[in-house]
């Protein structure tokens, strides 16, 4: 088979690919296990490395999640604490903070679906406390935003949430999208949660415009799920150039994650809420 580079949007599937065996300077990969599930965090820390990785300098932790999967007992609720707490650590120390939540991807298609989504499952909240103050005052200010792709709008994700938030002005905003992998066993089996903002598309050759802290003006977290896969990393036919593989149960799966990360954010915005209070807010 003729080796080819695969496409991903994986920074720890990028630096196995560039790195192997050895080692690259800048870049600190650590392997940890949490709550019964595995982490792989890769740190990248210089212009240099970035630039071995095609990488944006930054922290990318990339969480398996094979006992959710499998539905094992408790994995659901095991694994909403461990995302909202990587989470949290990437989102601002004080304790009254507003976040912009944006949902990427086309809800028509399924497997680009996850963000869209997932944002059914984030609970608005900046409204709240006009309405009653002394209910919602522990409430942190949270939006939501789903801004569609360009061939349904007309209008670039990330310009309609750049207007969003110079008018809103949030001091965090967390981006939910799908990813594309280049292995098949992290294939909708794994989030990466990063510190670098996202690009729409990138994983799919579909390069849209970036959102980070240099087009928004503040920290963007962005969670992804790989639920695209080049089917030119398992063959090197060039009668399958173009062609990304999906696993058969997408439909489920992205169902299933949306609602993951959906509750992990929610649960890292406002921590003093529980698993059975956002049933209830979100019946």
């Amino acid at each position: 088979m003729v080796y080819r580079m695969p496409r991903t949007d994986l920074a720890v599937e990028a630096h196995r690919v560039r790195a192997g065996a050895a080692r690259i300077e800048g870049v600190e990969v650590r392997e940890t296990d949490r709550s019964g599930f595995h982490i792989t965090t890769v740190e990248v820390r210089s212009p240099a490395a970035s630039k071995e990785l095609c990488k944006s300098i930054g922290v990318y932790h990339t969480v398996t999640l094979e006992p959710v999967l499998r539905r094992e007992e408790e994995a659901f609720s095991s694994a909403v604490g461990l995302l909202s707490g990587i989470i949290s650590d990437l989102l601002p120390k004080q304790d009254r903070f507003s976040a912009l939540v944006v949902g990427l991807g086309n809800r028509a298609i399924t497997p680009d679906a996850v963000g869209p989504n997932a944002m059914e499952s984030v609970l608005a909240t900046r409204h709240l406390p006009a309405q009653n103050a002394e209910l919602f005052s522990a409430f942190r200010p949270v939006c939501v935003l789903s801004p569609g792709v360009l061939g349904s709008t007309g209008i670039e994700a990330a310009r309609m949430v750049r207007a969003v938030a110079a008018d809103l002005r949030p001091d965090a905003v967390i981006a939910v999208d799908a990813l594309a992998c280049s292995e098949p066993e992290r294939l909708c089996r794994t989030i990466q949660i990063s510190d670098t903002g996202i690009t729409p598309g990138s994983g799919v050759g579909n390069h849209r415009e970036a959102l980070g802290r240099e087009t928004l003006g503040v920290p963007v977290i962005a969670v992804g799920v790989p639920t695209v896969m080049d089917i030119r990393t398992v063959s090197d036919s060039d009668a399958l150039a173009g062609l990304f593989v999906t696993p058969r149960d997408i439909d489920t799966t992205v169902s299933d994650f949306s609602k993951l990360v959906g509750y992990a954010i929610n649960l890292a915005l406002q921590p003093e809420l529980t698993i059975q209070d956002l049933d209830l807010l979100l019946s």
